[in-house]
């Protein structure tokens, strides 16, 4: 049995009654369930339909994802998330580089690298290397004044938590980042690169070795056989190239307004709602989301 979600954006909540209606009856689909009043609905299906990414397509231009998965097994044990531009607005480096006055040519390679138009490790050495001498204060103002939460993770994290998941969150970014984020979050672990400094300021370099696309996907290894759960029972979230081996390994991986060359190669594509929208997968209902 499978399982069609539809998910609109939050803050508009204009998911149509009629649209989950007549989706239904074409596929043959059982009875609606709305998880979200005009915001997210679901309905089970005995088979994934054959125009499925046409549909797709056409319900893009309407604001409305749609995902198709197995509905046995999809409430996971474990949250496996990226961190910038997806637990995070923004990417910590380039935030970092603005301040440092070389934010256009940092903002550029990092664009290209999470698209996968370049090698990781060597972008984020060439980029860390622009910040030398970069005030090690600068990255707590960086923190306070830059950064900014993306929706729902609260939510996210929390909701799966209170029903026994655990949530690890893992970037090619910093420690000094993930460090803050985890806290206020709720993740129980965190994973990143280590930017080196001395006499108060960043050396230009970064510790070694480099966390990256394996690194992620070790991260969901060692997790997995730690706490005895298989990666089925894994949900991943990210949005670049970097993110691909650990979306790809966990039973659900989900492109989170993703590059475009990431979310070619991923089934479960978020492009209009939040961080919630992970929870709605998961078969969760707005009222029981902890808030």
């Amino acid at each position: 049995m499978q399982v069609v979600t539809l998910i609109t954006t939050p803050t508009e909540r204009n998911l149509d009654t009629a649209l989950v209606d007549a989706l239904r009856n074409a596929w043959g689909g059982g009875d609606a369930n709305w998880l979200a009043v005009d915001e997210a609905a679901e309905f089970p299906i005995t088979k994934v339909p054959d125009n499925q990414w046409d549909v797709w397509a056409d319900l893009q231009n309407a604001c409305v994802d749609l995902v198709i998965q197995p509905m046995a097994g999809r409430r996971k044990k474990m949250l496996l998330a990226d961190m910038d531009s997806t637990m995070i607005r923004q990417e910590c480096i380039d935030e970092l580089a603005a301040e440092a006055g070389v934010g256009p040519r940092v903002a550029d390679i990092t664009a290209r690298a999470m698209n996968g138009a370049l090698d990781f490790e060597d972008a984020l050495i060439e980029r860390v290397g622009l910040l030398k001498d970069l005030p090690e204060a600068m990255i707590e103002q960086v923190l306070d004044e830059r950064i900014t939460y993306m929706p729902g993770g609260y939510e996210l994290v929390n909701t799966m938590k209170a029903n026994g998941a655990y949530a690890a969150l893992v970037s090619g970014g910093f420690t000094a980042f993930t460090t803050r984020v985890a806290l206020a979050l709720g993740f129980d672990e965190n994973r990143a690169n280590t930017l080196l400094v001395s006499d108060g300021k960043l050396t230009g370099d970064v510790g070694r070795p480099i966390l990256g696309k394996a690194a992620k996907v070790a991260a969901l290894e060692d997790v997995t056989a730690r706490l005895d759960i298989s990666e089925q029972s894994v949900l991943a979230v990210g949005d670049g190239a970097n993110d691909l081996g650990m979306l790809k390994r966990a039973g659900t991986g989900v492109a989170l307004h993703a590059k475009p060359t990431v979310q070619a190669e991923c089934d479960v594509r978020i492009n209009h709602g939040d961080l919630t929208a992970l929870l709605f997968l998961q078969g969760y209902s707005r009222d029981e989301f902890v808030t």
